[in-house]
């Protein structure tokens, strides 16, 4: 069992340095490569008690704006503590030099959409997102020239997400990746080091109008028009590439996953 104290909960500085070497430890004995039966067990069941909340979230559209002290609050002493644990973990401990942003304010939000996908004729709405107010300008800009001159668009399948919600995502995607922290953490960046949570760095995750987001296939994003038309005018709009093929970021290849730096128009 890991005995800690939620994060989320303000300490005194007396208990904070008291803190510091009760979290630690735990963190460093979370088996990162894969976790332990009682880990998994654990896990498992944090998730269970999440999925009330994620689910009444996601109705009401503000899934993405989850703050910790709602992430915490249905969980157990040992479920919160759980989640203490992976809130200390930074990349380069798992062999990832990946940035790490720290948790910073929330901007201001402007909503996207409704958006829609439609394949073989059936429409299937999208989960409402969220971006920075500039980003989002930005963004609108690049889809209207895209539109011009392929008369097609890419839709926004993931904007801005709170380091909670974030958290939350990556606890989720780890049974996709035979529970192990370290995989896991190629795909799903954690809180703190994902561009989503970071407005200087915006990422958008795009998905285009039939339904393609390239998540377990990313060749079938890689090979669209859409695709191609960022590789040669994103960058005229200020967004970039995050994790090309062979990053240094021990990162995988996202053709979908791109961040706003500036724009020049």
């Amino acid at each position: 069992m890991i005995a800690a104290r939620p994060f989320s909960t303000p300490l005194s500085p007396l208990a904070a340095a008291v803190a510091w070497f009760v979290f630690i430890p735990a963190a460093l004995a979370l088996n990162i490569d894969r976790l332990t039966p009682e880990e998994t067990t654990l896990h498992r069941s944090t998730l269970q008690a999440l999925e009330p909340l994620i689910t009444a979230k996601k109705q009401d559209g503000t899934a993405n704006l989850l703050t910790w002290e709602e992430l915490y609050q249905p969980l157990s002493p040992e479920q919160q503590a759980f989640l203490d644990a992976f809130r200390t973990l930074r990349g380069r401990q798992l062999g990832a030099p990946s940035h790490y942003f720290g948790e910073a304010d929330r901007p201001d939000l402007v909503p996207v959409g409704p958006q829609q996908t439609v394949k073989d004729g059936v429409a299937t709405p999208l989960d409402p997102q969220v971006l920075p107010r500039n980003v989002f300008e930005a963004y609108r800009r690049m889809m209207e020239a895209m539109e011009k001159d392929l008369g097609r668009r890419l839709l926004v399948e993931s904007g801005y997400r709170s380091p909670a919600y974030q958290l939350y995502l990556f606890l989720f995607y780890m049974s996709k990746h035979a529970d192990s922290v370290k995989e896991t953490n190629r795909f799903v960046a954690l809180p703190g080091h994902s561009e989503h949570g970071y407005p200087p760095r915006q990422a958008i995750d795009f998905i285009n109008q039939d339904g393609i987001n390239g998540e377990d296939h990313p060749e079938e994003f890689e090979a669209l028009p859409e695709y191609a038309w960022l590789q040669q005018y994103a960058k005229e709009f200020g967004f970039a590439l995050s994790y090309p093929r062979g990053n240094a970021l021990n990162t995988a290849f996202e053709p979908w996953h791109w961040h706003f730096e500036s724009s020049d128009k």
